[in-house]
């Protein structure tokens, strides 16, 4: 094996490798356990890919437009096979799950495929030695898990369980994750604490169903207790809890009671709903009622004041009527979301939902899908104007991304890479740093992003975020859907 290897890069042991990574944060923590793995063999990253000897790019296939996606990618990064140095393309993640074979088939480019729960054999993959068959254990990452972080040095996912057993008839998740598994509570508590020592302001806990995390385990209220821990962690630095993807009905009294005594814990609950018509719920498979929801959030808002709720619907499911659309509309207006994403149904030939009948044509779908947006544009820009005034805490990202006059932040309710930013327009003598966190007066309200001024010094010394992360941006590539 070893040999094979030599012969497939002549007197070099230490590989560059390149990685482009797709879809949700869930699929970036794999990525970057992978990066731990060969980092770990010794082998070098790089964020150019004409510079790599190998190029890995981890995939989604959650919905059509992902999967179009993924295949591009490959498409364009095989060209650095011709025209760069790379000798092996590598396709990891969700659509390597769904589409093996197909891959193998129909993509010569690609030198090897590595599964959701092969992510543990990359480096065998890009060395070129046979990767291990029948794997009897689903993969979970835990605290000893060699991983290096391509978020900015501020902020940090980390994976509390993996796969799902909800039963919704729209996904295909479950088939290619697996069932829900749950880390164990400590190996939580040690990676968390670890980050926090190295700097990290903010932790992001995720999971297909973060609000199921330990019951597999035999823990009751095992997200709160997780929480509660976590909330108790003594860092050298005030720092940020976050938990994202809850399903509506484990939130439990005791979830919300814990989320509103710590201070860490922000004040952010993303919860997706999907519709609010109890037909179309039910079709589905997930149960529910705009009403009961209504309910659920005057609850939710009561419980932890100052909240911010997103939340994300599927427009166009089968069988989905003008009725059930203006339904979820009245609901949208009457929930008055802080956030909200809408997708368009994707038609998965995989999914329970794909043998449904009454399909919505595509026109329809995509006039839904941007009345429905056009509505919760009025809604949030109306909430982004309640904080016009107030003083409120915000972590500083860095230099904003559109125009060099101004800085980049983001307050508790809003979460990386979904939600609005804050524009710091005035530093108040004291420039920022990435990574600090600081108060933001808020002075302009937009339809989702904010403009305000610091009106506070600045903290103590913090490690300043990375110029350049160690991965590859392709021009139509997105590391969100």
């Amino acid at each position: 094996m070893l040999k094979l290897h030599l012969d497939l890069f002549p007197g070099r042991l230490t590989l560059k490798v390149g990685f482009v990574s797709l879809g949700c944060p869930k699929n970036l923590v794999d990525t970057e356990v992978m990066m731990g793995y060969l980092t770990a063999r010794g082998h070098e990253l790089t964020p150019r890919p004409e510079e790599a000897d190998v190029i890995v790019v981890n995939t989604c296939s959650f919905i059509d437009p992902a999967k179009q996606e993924s295949v591009d990618t490959i498409l364009e990064m095989a060209e650095f096979k011709k025209k760069g140095r790379a000798r092996r393309l590598i396709v990891a993640g969700c659509l390597v799950e769904r589409y093996r074979e197909e891959i193998r088939r129909t993509l010569p480019e690609v030198d090897a495929v590595v599964g959701t729960n092969e992510i543990d054999q990359i480096a065998a993959a890009c060395e070129g030695r046979m990767l291990e068959a029948g794997r009897a254990e689903p993969f979970l990452y835990h605290e000893g898990t060699p991983r290096v972080l391509a978020t900015p040095r501020h902020y940090a996912y980390v994976k509390i369980a993996e796969g799902c057993d909800h039963p919704c008839s729209f996904c295909v998740i479950p088939q290619f994750r697996g069932r829900f598994r749950s880390r164990r509570f400590e190996s939580v508590v040690v990676e968390v604490e670890r980050l926090l020592r190295q700097g990290v302001r903010e932790i992001n806990l995720i999971g297909q169903d973060t609000t199921s995390y330990g019951e597999d385990l035999g823990l009751r209220d095992g997200l709160a207790r997780l929480l509660e821990r976590l909330a108790r962690i003594d860092a050298p630095q005030p720092y940020w809890i976050r938990f994202l993807y809850a399903y509506p009905n484990r939130i439990s009294t005791r979830l919300l009671e814990t989320l509103a005594a710590h201070e860490p814990l922000v004040p952010y609950l993303d919860m997706p709903l999907q519709h609010a018509s109890a037909s179309i719920l039910r079709r589905m498979k997930r149960g529910g009622s705009g009403d009961g929801f209504l309910k659920l959030i005057e609850r939710i808002r009561r419980t932890v004041p100052g909240i911010a709720i997103r939340t994300s619907m599927i427009v166009g499911f089968p069988g989905e009527t003008e009725r059930d659309f203006e339904e979820l509309c009245q609901f949208v207006q009457a929930a008055e979301f802080d956030h909200l994403g809408v997708f368009s149904y994707s038609d998965e030939e995989t999914s329970a939902s794909f043998h449904l009948d009454g399909k919505v044509d595509r026109r329809t779908t995509y006039n839904r899908k941007r009345r429905l947006m056009a509505l919760q544009r009025k809604i949030s820009r109306e909430r982004n104007r309640r904080l016009a005034g107030r003083q409120l805490p915000v972590l500083v990202e860095g230099p904003s991304r559109e125009t060099d006059l101004l800085w980049e932040g983001r307050l508790p309710t809003q979460a990386p890479e979904i939600d609005g930013v804050c524009f710091i327009n005035d530093d108040g003598g004291h420039p920022p740093r990435p990574g600090e966190l600081r108060r933001i007066r808020i002075e302009q309200a937009h339809d989702y992003d904010l403009i305000g001024a610091l009106v506070d010094g600045p903290e103590p010394a913090v490690a300043a975020a990375p110029a350049l992360l160690p991965i590859l941006q392709p021009q139509h590539a997105c590391r969100a859907h």
